[in-house]
């Protein structure tokens, strides 16, 4: 694989707000975060400089949150620290459709859309598999499985850089865990994107080794390791 297929991923935030989701981002000078009922995450150029980090507070007002996702750059002191979580970015490591043609038409398989949001965003709230908002449903395609009608596991997609498409809010339900649906749901969203010629990839607690080895065994490899960091403006 070529180093500059993957360079995007270096900024995965920052690249979805100027390409993709550009239609959901909010802007002043080089900062850029997504609509507030869509996703927390804001983008600033790794090499950002004061200006950037102004433009970013402008954006989000005096002592609001800033989810720098992934950002490696560091803002200002005065901007004080809400949370750090390790975690490492996994990439499917080619353009090899096999193995996902039978998960991806799976009838137990459902799209998900506006009308289920509420359902996603209880599924969400009690599995917790990371932030989920009213409109986050918006960011690509949803699928999620069903038990007599209840919405008992889902996974969809989020950040999109040229290239390429994150698998994200993977979760089960408690009551539904260890029947295969986290496997089955993530091989139907990697199909679909390896359908229109982009590559999965997706972002995992470190701690979180069962998902890990989860991914590992659909055939996802470790591209890097990431730091999450969240901020509150001054």
């Amino acid at each position: 694989m070529r180093s500059e297929d993957t360079a995007v991923l270096d900024d995965p935030v920052g690249e979805s707000l100027r390409g993709h989701h550009a239609d959901l981002a909010r802007r002043v000078g080089r900062a850029a975060t997504y609509l507030p009922d869509v996703a927390t995450f804001s983008a600033v150029s790794p090499a950002a400089d004061s200006t950037d980090w102004a433009d970013l507070a402008r954006l989000l007002g005096r002592g609001e949150f800033a989810d720098m996702f992934s950002c490696r750059a560091t803002p200002p002191p005065d901007w004080e620290p809400v949370f750090v979580l390790e975690g490492r970015q996994m990439i499917w490591p080619g353009s090899d459709r096999s193995g996902q043609t039978r998960t991806a038409s799976d009838a137990e398989v459902v799209e998900l859309g506006a009308a289920d949001a509420p359902e996603m965003l209880d599924l969400a709230a009690r599995t917790q598999p990371g932030p989920f908002w009213p409109r986050t449903h918006t960011l690509g395609t949803y699928l999620g499985i069903r038990d007599n009608g209840r919405l008992v596991a889902m996974a969809g997609e989020r950040l999109r850089p040229p290239g390429w498409t994150e698998i994200s809010a993977v979760c089960t339900a408690p009551e539904a865990r260890g029947r295969g649906h986290a496997a089955r749901l993530v091989s139907a969203v990697a199909a679909r994107i390896l359908a229109r010629n982009e590559r999965p990839f997706l972002h995992v607690a470190e701690a979180n080794t069962a998902a890990i080895a989860l991914y590992e065994r659909l055939g996802f490899e470790s591209r890097t390791h990431v730091t999450f960091r969240g901020f509150r403006t001054p």
